[in-house]
């Protein structure tokens, strides 16, 4: 009964996610672009793209949009994928779909390279094209995306490609030069699609090694139960005379499959390319509460910051971005990871990093009197505690002279002593390595003339 209250929760959070996007028409233009570096390479590309009246190279919608580009399987046609800017358009995402490597004899690292060349040209041409179409109407966050063939050539678009923001691949097959191989140098985000009655690219010869093998910050393996390989695109002979000679067949029509494909994937977009906070957590919920598929995750955890008081000065944990609020209205100018406060209040602080999604701290309560006199004259912090292989010491001072930092073993032996730089009215850190101490517990002294200060730690 709670994984049944838990799917429905999910669904209903997909359907409200859903009902506030923006419904764009779909415009259509075929444009070829020509890759100077590659002696003029033509490339014939189909773009769809957001617009008020539905046509063939009809105004963009106002605005400016991401941008993917679409890799196709092996001897399949750009308009087998329909399903995908039929889903996508309208939701204020442009496509294009190149149209090279289409033969019997595709050379793929060909085909990586327009992929990722078609990303910098498009953008390029919208940011200083007057004349192009699309001038002024693409943004900078961007996919690579690709279906078998194509999936695979997307990993050799996103090798060593950091211009873009995500890659995602639907049942990838491994190509030459690899993809598995070009995986572990693919930094980017990165969502695996994989069907699990695939027979054409079985996932544990392709997409799982890729998964594996893949270096990114954030990285989502899918394999929906029952789906095949052909069924991520519309019908197409090819593909699916391909298919009819292995087993095992699709126990779920094709139409469930991108149901299932379109769930996910609309929601890793919104997040990665459109900075919507609240469809990272719902996509993370829907992976834990849907029936539909088994799934793999690994990706960087980010916590909400931590807030320290060395004196006057109130210390962040680390982030990219800073902004400090009193008593809950943010102050003008405090942006970074420090703040030294002059008054009383609730003093906090929201944080963004590498997701631009807010983190906000805890609140320390200050009372803003003789913070640092005579009786206190030092003031140190230790984190990481516990801790594996370093810690960070970080102290203020109001004397003239340089504090002694040591570290005793439970039997009170000195296994480790500095001096320390002079640090008036400012927080220095230091750091210390502990990776060659035993596990267990230590005390930190640091002394300043005749004042002692000791935290205890524990290595593990």
């Amino acid at each position: 009964m709670k994984k049944n209250r838990n799917i429905l929760l999910s669904l209903l959070f997909i359907a409200a996610f859903y009902s506030n996007a923006q419904p764009y028409q779909i415009g259509h233009v075929q444009i070829t672009y020509t890759d100077p570096a590659r002696a003029s390479r033509s490339i014939q590309t189909e773009i769809y793209y957001p617009t008020t009246t539905a046509g063939t190279s009809v105004p963009v919608s106002f605005g400016q949009f991401p941008l993917i580009v679409f890799g196709h399987g092996f001897v399949m046609t750009w308009d087998a994928y329909q399903n995908i800017w039929d889903d996508l358009v309208p939701q204020g995402y442009i496509i294009a779909f190149p149209r090279t490597e289409g033969n019997f004899s595709p050379n793929h690292g060909e085909f990586g390279k327009d992929l990722a060349f078609l990303v910098t040209k498009m953008q390029s041409e919208s940011a200083t094209n007057s004349a192009s179409l699309f001038y002024n109407h693409i943004n900078l966050k961007s996919a690579i995306m690709g279906h078998s063939m194509g999936g695979g050539s997307s990993f050799l678009a996103a090798k060593n490609n950091t211009s873009i923001t995500t890659m995602v691949s639907f049942a990838a097959a491994n190509t030459t030069p690899s993809s598995i191989t070009a995986a572990q140098n693919v930094s980017v985000p990165s969502l695996i699609f994989s069907g699990q009655n695939d027979c054409v690219a079985p996932a544990n010869q392709h997409q799982t090694p890729m998964y594996d093998s893949l270096n990114s910050s954030c990285k989502t393996f899918i394999s929906i139960k029952g789906a095949a390989h052909c069924e991520f695109a519309n019908n197409n002979f090819n593909c699916s005379f391909g298919q009819s000679t292995c087993t095992p067949a699709p126990t779920i029509t094709r139409a469930q499959q991108q149901d299932v494909t379109s769930d996910f994937l609309k929601l890793w977009l919104a997040y990665y390319l459109k900075d919507d906070c609240n469809a990272k957590t719902i996509f993370n919920d829907s992976l834990s509460a849907s029936a539909r598929i088994n799934y793999q995750q690994a990706c960087v955890v980010y916590s909400n910051p931590v807030i320290t008081q060395m004196g006057s000065i109130l210390q962040s944990t680390s982030a990219n971005t800073y902004q400090w609020y009193l008593n809950g209205n943010p102050i003008s100018g405090a942006n970074s990871q420090t703040y030294t406060f002059s008054s009383s209040g609730n003093y906090s602080v929201e944080v963004t990093y590498g997701d631009n999604c807010p983190y906000v701290s805890n609140t320390i309560n200050i009372m803003a009197t003789s913070i640092l006199n005579e009786e206190a004259s030092l003031i140190f912090n230790i984190y990481p505690n516990p801790t594996s292989d370093l810690i960070n010491i970080e102290y203020i001072s109001n004397k003239n002279v340089e504090p002694v930092l040591e570290i005793k073993n439970v039997l009170g032996q000195i296994i480790f002593t500095e001096r320390l730089a002079l640090n008036n009215s400012s927080v220095k850190i230091s750091r210390v390595e502990l990776a060659n101490f035993e596990s267990g517990i230590y005390f930190v002294y640091l002394n300043v003339e005749e004042q002692t200060i000791v935290k205890k730690i524990i290595k593990k």
